[in-house]
């Protein structure tokens, strides 16, 4: 049997596989070794995880997380080893290569994730070999759902938007020009602040405001990160809630511009339970023939 983990700050998801068939789905809390102690993700596994295993070891395990990188993916291993019993191998890697994983498998490609933030890279069909950094939402994540709610943010209450949906906005909402303002530069996590207007957004995407808002803001982040790899020759791929809610305006963007567009998932889980069932699969032919 093989765990498979998809990570995030806010959640966890974890998906069991014996014999390429899905036997257990749990989700937790996030984990992000950035910003939590080795303790800390111990504790949250022990507690959320660790009773929904079966009692027999792992044959391996593969987590990929935010904030999985450089000295944080040892700690991250660590946390692992000393809360599920794994006989065979640990893997830890980042988010990134883990959509990479899901939307490519094996085969050269663009991978995008559009959800809160955005970011993108040149899979080769084995690693990532060119990422353009995202930079956050403040200088960059092109067409995530924080840089969607600022940018409508801005021209709700620069009044640039369809007469009306001002008031629609701050009724449905229950909220004051001043406490958006006050939400935005003085409290916490601005970001995803601002990602909670997507629903709204997505509601009234029919409006034409509202519908060149979104369609210019993913082609932003196809000018200004996927047309730096080689996309002329590869499809892109798309995982997250942006891409998936808005599919429409994404492909309708991506045409204009040429692209030539794959995959577009919710989430990467199930690209990550078929990519590795291949892999056990052929480690599995592989020790028969021997």
């Amino acid at each position: 049997m093989i765990l498979i983990a998809d990570s995030g700050s806010t959640k966890t998801d974890w998906c069991l596989i014996d014999k390429n068939e899905v036997v257990l789905r749990v989700q937790t809390k996030g984990m992000n070794p950035y910003f939590q102690s080795e303790e800390e993700i111990v504790e949250e596994i022990t507690k959320s995880l660790s009773p929904q295993l079966p009692k027999k070891p792992l044959s391996a395990l593969y987590f990929y997380g935010a904030g999985c990188a450089f000295d944080k993916i040892e700690l991250m291993r660590k946390a692992l080893e000393r809360s599920i019993c794994v006989e065979g191998e640990i893997e830890v890697n980042s988010d990134m290569l883990g959509t990479a994983r899901a939307l490519c498998g094996r085969e050269a490609g663009i991978a995008c994730i559009l959800g809160t933030g955005s970011n993108s890279c040149y899979y080769d069909g084995k690693n990532i070999v060119a990422n353009v950094s995202p930079l956050g939402f403040i200088l960059g994540d092109e067409g995530s759902g924080a840089v969607l709610g600022k940018l409508f943010i801005g021209s709700l209450l620069k009044n640039q938007l369809t007469e009306g949906l001002k008031e629609t906005f701050l009724d449905e909402y229950k909220l004051t020009p001043a406490e958006i303002i006050d939400r935005v530069y003085r409290k916490p996590f601005p970001n995803r602040f601002l990602a909670t207007f997507s629903p709204f957004i997505a509601k009234h995407i029919e409006d034409n405001s509202i519908q060149l808002l979104v369609k210019n803001a993913f082609s932003d982040f196809f000018c200004r990160n996927v047309m730096q790899y080689d996309y002329r020759t590869c499809k892109v791929h798309f995982c997250g809630s942006i891409a998936h809610f808005y599919r429409d305006l994404l492909v309708e963007a991506a045409n204009e511009l040429q692209l030539n567009i794959g995959t577009i998932a919710q989430t990467p889980m199930d690209g990550l339970v078929a990519y590795h069932s291949i892999t056990l699969s052929n480690t599995t032919s592989n020790v028969k023939a021997e």
